[in-house]
């Protein structure tokens, strides 16, 4: 990467220093702030958190990928109306790249790692649902994150359709009464239906939720430092908004 795109990268100069993260993470982070509302703002956060455990990530590289995928959905469809945008988008992304959960190791951090995922095609419901949002809306689809408590899914507007997603579980399509019975499912737990369950995430939200999960998991693993960065960028986020 030239030293130019590094700076475009970074975008406007931070307002404080960082104290325990790497300056590159922090920057990036810092710089999702001004434009949080928009998929790029909520990419480059995704991947200021990457940045700090995986230094050598490139957020130019996983946009890149990205827009492969997304390409790839394109070219399959010759008329692009929301039913057959949607309908390629599944096949390539749960049939073809095989995106799915992460049964076997569920708490690696790697699983909230965006480039990680985007490697390994597997991760957590949040950040698999990332991956979906960021393919489908390029294509004009909206995606909405969907903050479930102890899951994560997505719902998607196409065209006149509504539908809500389960990334996790190779893209499965639900209900809301089955959406509900999921959230059971993997809870634990018995589920009294309510639209609260089922509320869309901001992209504030969405980030926080990540940086949550990475700080549990660093907390499990007794890892203090990366505790500790994951937590500032959580406390950057939270003074922001």
């Amino acid at each position: 990467m030239n030293r130019l795109q590094w700076i475009l990268d970074l975008g406007p100069p931070m307002a404080r220093a960082p104290r325990v993260c790497r300056p590159e993470a922090f920057a990036l982070f810092h710089s999702a702030l001004t434009e949080i509302d928009s998929n790029d703002g909520l990419l480059r956060g995704a991947m200021g958190m990457a940045k700090q455990v995986i230094p050598e990530s490139s957020l130019a590289e996983t946009a890149n990928r990205l827009a492969e995928i997304a390409e790839c959905v394109a070219s399959r469809v010759s008329n692009p109306s929301p039913p057959a945008l949607l309908a390629h988008l599944h096949a390539v992304l749960f049939e073809e790249e095989q995106f799915y959960g992460n049964f076997e190791d569920y708490y690696s951090p790697d699983n909230s790692l965006l480039p990680v995922v985007l490697a390994s095609r597997r991760g957590i419901p949040i950040t698999l649902a990332l991956v979906y949002k960021l393919v489908a809306e390029p294509l004009g689809l909206t995606v909405e994150g969907i903050n479930a408590p102890g899951h994560f899914l997505a719902r998607i507007h196409a065209g006149d359709d509504t539908l809500l997603v389960d990334p996790f579980f190779h893209g499965q399509m639900l209900s809301q009464e089955e959406a509900y019975d999921r959230i059971g499912q993997v809870t634990g737990r018995p589920v009294v239906q309510a639209d609260v369950l089922l509320q869309p995430a901001s992209h504030v939200q969405w980030l926080s939720r990540m940086l949550a999960n990475l700080q549990n998991i660093f907390a499990s693993r007794q890892d203090a430092e990366s505790l500790a960065a994951m937590s500032e960028l959580h406390s950057l986020l939270e003074d922001a908004y």
